[in-house]
């Protein structure tokens, strides 16, 4: 079926009056795009292809429809789980809407895992059949991959393609979903296996609406999607809470970041704000001296950090060259990404270091007893509120432990201040221990960032005799017990004699550092291992570095 898509010129009023933002009005996935197809049918939601055509959000609407149909004559029913496997493109979004509107839980993966994983993953959840969007993929897969195509011409018709069959009845985790569940979220799993996270629509409209409340986006907001859809930083801060607010998102071709056509796709969409990880802006500062546009560039309200830490002073430069604020941000799967976040400039105080304040939900920092800790104090940061998953899958150990009576204990070290900022200092699991003394590898890797010339680090425990030995003899330390060891990226044209080198940088730690705190061993190295959300992969840089 073929449907209109091009987006009128014309454009309705703001869902903000002068006086007070109004976060949407969303139940979840299923009524996502109901107000903007009500109010703003022909308005932009979407840009996609190389050619960069506007999608409508009537447009939209009709092809999530179509695919929500076609997912009903299969046989599946409400509460069913499929699986999503797609880079960021209209197929993504046509599939993930669709199989919502079918009543069908969706669980995106991330199409670079290899077969065995995609496999591995299918087969805990339980999913009956996978929607395959582009890249293609050869992979066998135990269930039917069904591959969905949206052909989107330039004259501004699109249709859907998909092939579906009888689905077969299958084992797993998705007999503890229900039909108020809207995704399964599988979370990154770099320091231990990666865990299955169901959200309800109620998780996911709460999430929603604190997201577009946060920065109040709306109808004359658009941003280019960096993040991958199968994270949820990607799915829920760039592209639902756009669509939620009436916004639009660029998908890049190929749908995957490209710091090449970045900064074409943000004035092509005529971007107002964008998100990503620390790992992406430090590309875009590196690359910005040939590549920003200036006074050509789309102006800003404001960039966002999130998924990992970002050290002052790439928040500094970052906010010097792209002339807007840089608001950091904080979340997990379990809690439906966001649940802090610097606020607007013309909202709240700007406090660099911090991730700002809760967004929607209660924060608490405790210690080891689950007593509150006073204002400044270290300790364990824990969120309660509506987007808080209500538990892993087919995990009761990993659920008793993380869930404690509605509270998300996060594993996360940080501390609070007086006006509720939070400032977050750790992971309780990633703590080195030398000789007795605790040290958070993010807080030295923070320095070494602040390092002229250090483009990134990464820092590690060592395995020691004597700083890593245990009381008992012949017992090896465990892990996270040694010396400490970095490995750091040196900017373009500097290291090896021509800038920065061990020396230097060591000489910097010093003069900031605890001596405790200062690595034992400093390695210059060509790049640092990431996971697929652009995080860094501390398991695969304990791997390569460390022995």
């Amino acid at each position: 079926m073929a449907v209109p898509t091009t987006a009128s010129p014309t454009s309705a009023a703001s869902v903000r009056d002068a006086h007070v933002y109004r976060p949407p009005a969303v139940t979840g996935l299923v009524d996502l795009l109901d107000r903007q197809v009500r109010e703003r049918p022909y308005a932009r939601a979407l840009v996609v292809t190389g050619e960069r055509v506007q999608v409508s959000y009537r447009g939209l609407a009709s092809l999530a429809d179509e695919v929500a149909a076609r997912l009903v004559r299969t046989g599946l029913e409400r509460g069913d789980a499929v699986g999503l496997v797609s880079a960021n493109t209209i197929e993504f979004v046509v599939a993930l809407l669709g199989a919502a509107r079918a009543g069908l839980v969706v669980a995106p993966l991330d199409p670079a895992l290899p077969a065995s994983q995609l496999s591995a993953r299918i087969r805990a959840l339980g999913a009956r059949a996978v929607l395959a969007g582009p890249p293609v993929s050869d992979a066998v897969l135990p269930v039917p991959v069904w591959p969905l195509r949206v052909r989107v011409s330039r004259a501004g018709t699109a249709a859907v393609a998909l092939d579906t069959a009888t689905v077969p009845e299958v084992a797993g985790a998705a007999t503890g979903l229900s039909d108020d569940d809207a995704l399964v979220l599988f979370t990154a799993g770099t320091t231990g296996g990666a865990k299955m996270v169901p959200l309800t629509h109620a998780n996911v409209a709460a999430s929603l609406q604190n997201i577009c409340a946060t920065y109040e986006l709306g109808p004359n907001d658009a941003t280019v999607a960096v993040m991958p859809f199968f994270h949820g930083h990607g799915l829920f801060a760039a592209l639902l809470a756009t669509l939620a607010g009436g916004g639009c998102v660029l998908l890049p071709e190929r749908g995957r970041f490209s710091a090449g056509t970045f900064w074409d796709d943000m004035r092509a969409v005529n971007a107002t704000w964008f998100t990503a990880v620390p790992a992406i802006h430090e590309i875009l500062l590196d690359r910005s001296e040939r590549e920003y546009p200036g006074s050509r560039a789309p102006h800003l309200k404001f960039v966002r950090s999130c998924s990992a830490p970002l050290n002052t002073a790439t928040q500094r430069a970052l906010e010097r060259t792209f002339g807007a604020p840089l608001l950091s941000a904080y979340g997990m799967t379990e809690s439906s990404h966001q649940a802090t976040s610097e606020p607007l400039p013309q909202r709240g105080e700007l406090k660099q270091g911090s991730v700002g304040r809760p967004t929607g939900v209660e924060v608490r920092v405790v210690d080891r007893s689950g007593r509150a800790c006073a204002v400044g104090v270290e300790g364990e940061v824990w969120v309660h509120g509506p987007t808080v998953a209500r538990g892993y899958l087919a995990d009761r150990v990993g659920t008793s432990y993380t869930f404690v009576d509605g509270w998300l204990r996060t594993g996360d070290l940080g501390a609070l201040d007086a006006g509720g900022y939070l400032s977050l200092t750790g992971r309780i699991k990633n703590l080195i221990n030398r000789g007795g003394e605790k040290i958070s590898p993010e807080r030295v890797e923070d320095v070494l960032a602040g390092c002229p010339g250090v483009a990134a680090a990464a820092v590690f425990a060592v395995p020691d005799p004597v700083y890593g030995e245990r009381s008992e003899m012949g017992v090896p330390p465990p892990e996270g017990w040694g010396r400490v060891g970095a490995a750091v990226v040196v900017r373009e044209g500097e290291g090896d004699g021509a800038g920065v080198g061990p020396a230097e940088i060591l000489r910097y730690c010093r003069e900031r550092l605890a001596a405790f705190e200062v690595p034992d061993r400093l390695e210059v190295v060509a790049a640092l291992p990431y996971t697929a959300k652009g995080a860094l992969d501390r398991k695969a840089v304990q791997a390569r570095f460390a022995p």
